[in-house]
């Protein structure tokens, strides 16, 4: 069977993509049909069922396309890994959240790494708990990256309460990222696995990729962003608070923390668990409780964490 697809009142680029890049990405899912763009046409030749269903599914990046700015490979994953045209998430052990930048897919490792990634497309506000090694922080990132490269949201704001400063960083030399670094640089590595170094400081220094102490977020709008809060069980109630009022307009925010490794000088002065049982039932928020058997970094460290949680509950 052969049939030829036109383009209506459209720019082929807009959806094909510059050299032809998110079509050919797109054809990938149909190796078994024969494809030729020429101008505004797509003739296709092969299995008529399979054609049907390229045509369909391509009536549904068209549509996408009318709803976002531009269009990205992402975007094609997204009809036959991800999102589908209803905007609900059809997730599977093998979808791509995003690529890293040695190429290799950056995906959901376990059943609760999944249920965050399902969370973060169905609400705004997620908070991710449990023990250290879990991929909180690291699906978190993933997730902000890719919403960045699809053009979802215009910057990443990270935060962490910097509690062994006392939140006073003004006596620490450097400039305010100097200050910050060495608080944040485990989300600044898990960055590094998905942004080229290059590409990562050309975001940081023109804003795209920010870093902003928790002390420093009081006032701020954040709109059309992905905020991500990490370590946020070292932040009081009237902390959390603030954080989270901080929320604009399409903003996507992410708060990751471990109860049991409270750093404040009173422990029972952490706002976390105390603020998700607060907000717990409001619509668009979700909680999502990782396990040590959710831990995914070296094997020993599971049982680490499990020795320690027989003894006190973890160290301090």
């Amino acid at each position: 069977m052969k049939k030829t697809i036109t383009l209506q009142a459209m720019d082929p680029i807009e959806i094909f993509g510059a050299g032809n890049k998110i079509l050919d990405a797109f054809c990938g899912y149909f190796p078994d049909l024969k494809v030729a763009a020429r101008g505004d046409e797509i003739h296709l030749e092969g299995d008529e069922s399979r054609i049907q269903e390229f045509n369909q599914r391509f009536s549904e990046l068209v549509q996408r396309r009318h709803r976002k700015m531009n269009l990205t490979v992402f975007d094609v994953e997204d009809l036959f890994d991800g999102t589908g045209q209803d905007g609900t998430i059809r997730l599977s052990p093998e979808s791509t959240i995003v690529h890293g930048t040695d190429g290799k897919p950056i995906k959901a490792r376990n059943k609760t790494q999944q249920e965050m990634v399902k969370a973060y497309f169905e609400n705004d506000l997620i908070f991710a708990v449990g023990p250290a090694g879990t991929g909180k922080t690291y699906v978190a990132i993933a997730l902000a990256v890719r919403a960045l490269k699809n053009r979802e949201i215009k910057r990443i704001i990270l935060t962490r309460p910097a509690v062994e400063a006392g939140e006073r960083l003004g006596f620490l030399p450097g400039d305010l990222k100097d200050k910050l670094d060495p608080y944040l640089q485990p989300l600044y590595d898990a960055l590094g696995d998905m942004i080229p170094t290059k590409k990562l400081q050309e975001f940081i220094s023109d804003g795209t990729i920010q870093i902003a102490p928790l002390a420093y977020m009081r006032g701020r709008t954040l709109d059309r962003a992905c905020v991500i809060l990490d370590e946020a069980q070292n932040t009081n109630i009237a902390q959390l608070k603030m954080f989270l009022t901080r929320m604009g307009v399409n903003a996507k925010f992410i708060v990751t923390g471990d109860a049991s490794q409270v750093d404040l000088p009173r422990k029972e002065d952490s706002g976390l668990l105390k603020g998700i049982s607060l907000v717990k039932n409001i619509k668009g928020i979700s909680t999502i409780e990782f396990t040590n058997e959710d831990i995914v970094r070296h094997p020993l460290v599971s049982k680490i964490v499990k020795a320690f949680d027989r003894k006190d509950g973890s160290v301090q």
